[in-house]
């Protein structure tokens, strides 16, 4: 009923080297019941289970319901990998999520810089 390639989807090469992939969402449910029902207020005729018993009707249904829904692109290219996202209200935390790194490195580079300057500050003469 669903395969690979509805989660991901078929790779799309850009000219420029990016390979792009489309990534959904799917969800599937499933439900069955039944019961049997007792007729007018013979309360007997539902445990009395002899052979002048009387049957019971019976009622049940089952259903089962799929949902597709596109969540974003996958782009694989010779800067990394990045999520582009096709829900609304997630442009914010993606942003955030691809800067992460960035923010480290500068963050490493900054203290190191901040170490080398004061190992290499000459301590005044007391």
């Amino acid at each position: 009923m669903i395969d690979v390639n509805t989660i991901i989807g078929d790779p799309v090469e850009t000219p420029d080297g990016n390979v792009i992939l489309p990534i959904s969402r799917v969800g599937f449910g499933f439900a069955a019941g039944g019961t049997e029902f007792r007729l007018g207020r013979d309360k007997a005729a539902a445990v009395n289970h002899g052979p002048d018993a009387q049957a019971l009707p019976f009622g049940g249904g089952a259903g089962g319901g799929v949902s597709i829904a596109p969540m974003g692109f996958l782009i694989v290219g010779q800067h990394g990998v990045k999520l582009l996202s096709a829900e609304p209200g997630n442009q914010l935390y993606d942003r955030l999520i691809d800067l992460a790194p960035t923010l480290v490195d500068r963050l490493e580079a900054f203290t190191k810089n901040k170490r080398a300057e004061h190992n290499s500050t000459p301590t005044p003469p007391m």
